[in-house]
């Protein structure tokens, strides 16, 4: 018999697209050799392209799948992803509160690369007062960050400041993702506990119709966290790894005859 792998968690919405959400997450802790568990939190009806419809998991039976992978694995690392309302975000928190010493890799969608919101208008205070305190690390885009400041992030110099500005607020690292800016380079930076700035680039590898890039980002956070990483080891093997399922994505054509372009999660080459 093998040895058991690090155990990775997942809490987040299904994507029947399986670019985002717990599919994009599993691909992602299978490419790093993770056993992946999963909390579902909704159903959404998604492509790249559109979101349709979003249903939501009961909380209880929310917290009831987080409660029972706590109980029975080892768990190296906790990410989550869409957590839908504000009684989600506390259901999962007090379950987690109650484990400080698993990394927690909080990634606050809100906003899905359509534009459409995928949380309840009382959730984002709930994150404010209740998961984001609680995370290792918070990856947020530019829209995301821009609406837990409530100010605008323009370009790279606001970038730092408003990186610096959560880490102070909610007291956790902070990934900032700067994938919103236009005509630059992909530059991340990370604003580790210390208050030490970390800038992390990449080539743009323009996509259209593509999605699950945050998704995937903050799994292999998770995943690289969970083999025992530093967190800024940990950031730089998932950007190395994102960038590699961009270059290597494939697409789709609807019978609409829209472009669909799917990330190459778990089966780019193991580095």
């Amino acid at each position: 018999m093998i040895s058991a792998p690090p155990v990775a968690l997942t809490i987040a919405g299904s994507d029947c697209s399986s670019g985002a959400g717990i599919q994009a997450d599993l691909k992602t802790f299978q490419h790093f050799r993770v056993h992946g568990l999963t909390a579902i939190t909704c159903i959404v009806s998604e492509t790249a392209n559109i979101v349709r419809a979003v249903s939501p998991v009961p909380v209880h039976i929310v917290a009831d799948q987080v409660a029972l992978m706590l109980d029975s694995f080892p768990l190296g690392a906790i990410k989550t992803g869409m957590l839908f309302s504000a009684a989600h975000v506390k259901a999962v928190t007090s379950l987690l509160q109650a484990r400080p010493e698993i990394p927690l890799v909080v990634d606050p969608v809100m906003i899905a690369s359509t534009g459409a919101s995928l949380l309840e208008p009382d959730a984002v205070s709930a994150y404010k007062e209740l998961l984001l305190p609680r995370a290792t690390v918070i990856t947020p885009n530019l829209p995301e960050a821009e609406a837990l400041l409530g100010c605008s992030i323009p370009n790279l110099a606001a970038m730092e400041e408003a990186a610096l500005a959560l880490r102070k607020k909610f007291g956790a690292a902070v990934l900032l993702k700067g994938g919103h800016l236009e005509d630059v380079e992909c530059l991340d930076l990370l604003a580790d506990a210390q208050g030490t700035v970390h800038y992390f680039t990449a080539q743009r590898l323009p996509l259209p119709g593509s999605h699950g890039t945050g998704c995937t980002l903050s799994a292999a956070i998770a995943a690289r966290l969970a083999l025992g990483d530093t967190l800024p080891i940990a950031v730089g093997h998932a950007k190395a790894y994102l960038t590699e399922t961009l270059r290597q994505s494939y697409q789709f054509t609807s019978a609409q005859g829209e472009t669909i372009h799917a990330l190459n999660q778990g089966t780019v080459p193991v580095r």
